[in-house]
């Protein structure tokens, strides 16, 4: 059997573990939210065979708790930023790898509670894992937080590479112990994806694509995604190794909010 082979054998069942603890049944809000384009989609649709580890329907993100609109841990995209990956994963599979998204589309009503929760000194309950060297009161004017972000588009992901065949994640248990997102791999907390240096959402200069103090195999893999995507068309912003967006974006200057949830796709798989 080829290496190909093996790794698609192991990325399956990994998606089939995902989706037996992941999929949970929509609220139903029939008829009182907004429905998305006709030419948005859902990832798995597309592209099944990349990864999906949706953190903010999880209470493991800097909020620390599930986050507003994220009624299904789900991705969705326009159509043709889904395509786009789609080639990605092709490329990258051949290479031994898979992609992971982490978040895709996201409703201004979770931009919301992201500013919500900014503008609250006082809750610093994941301070010690996602921003560890930043005054709560400086995320703002840093640029780590804003009232508008391009997911909200629908043609930017957060997303990473993962090693195949990929190894389960375990779940987050709130209120265990916190580690700083700029630690050591071996120390944060664990994650399937290659080592890029810094955690998923760490508010650090760390993160920054091209710091220059990630070098070695932490270097090579920010950069084996950064060029693999630019590729394809998607542009990275300097300050998030892990955020893309797709630059032929179908709906530059509208920020959508209809929830993140099959159900918004109009009946649509």
């Amino acid at each position: 059997m080829t290496r190909i082979a093996v790794s698609l054998r192991g990325l399956l069942t990994t998606l089939a573990v995902l989706l037996a603890v992941t999929t949970l049944p929509a609220t139903a809000h029939a008829g009182t939210d907004p429905r998305a384009p006709g030419d948005f989609v859902a990832l798995r649709s597309v592209a099944p065979t990349i990864l999906q580890e949706i953190r903010y329907f999880t209470p493991h993100n800097f909020v620390g708790v599930p986050i507003a609109g994220y009624r299904q841990p789900r991705c969705l995209l326009t159509r043709p930023t889904a395509e786009a990956l789609r080639e990605a994963q092709t490329r990258l599979l051949r290479q031994g790898y898979s992609l992971k998204v982490y978040d895709c589309y996201r409703p201004q009503r979770a931009v919301d509670h992201f500013v919500r929760w900014a503008r609250d000194l006082d809750d610093q309950a994941m301070k010690a894992e996602f921003y560890p060297d930043v005054d709560k009161s400086r995320l703002f004017a840093d640029g780590y937080i804003a009232e508008k972000s391009g997911h909200s588009r629908g043609s930017t992901v957060d997303l990473t590479l993962v090693e195949l065949p990929a190894r389960p994640t375990r779940p987050y248990r709130p209120g265990e112990p916190l580690v700083p997102c700029t630690a050591p791999q071996g120390e944060r907390f664990p994650d399937n994806s290659v080592d890029t240096g810094t955690g998923f959402d760490c508010f650090d200069t760390l993160s920054h694509t091209l710091d220059p103090r990630v070098q070695g195999p932490q270097r090579a893999n920010r950069l084996l995604l950064k060029n693999t995507l630019e590729d394809l068309g998607f542009g990275n912003l300097a300050e998030e190794w892990w955020h893309y967006t797709y630059q032929a974006e179908p709906y530059p200057d509208t920020y959508f909010d209809f929830p993140l949830s099959t159900e918004s796709l109009t009946g649509r798989p």
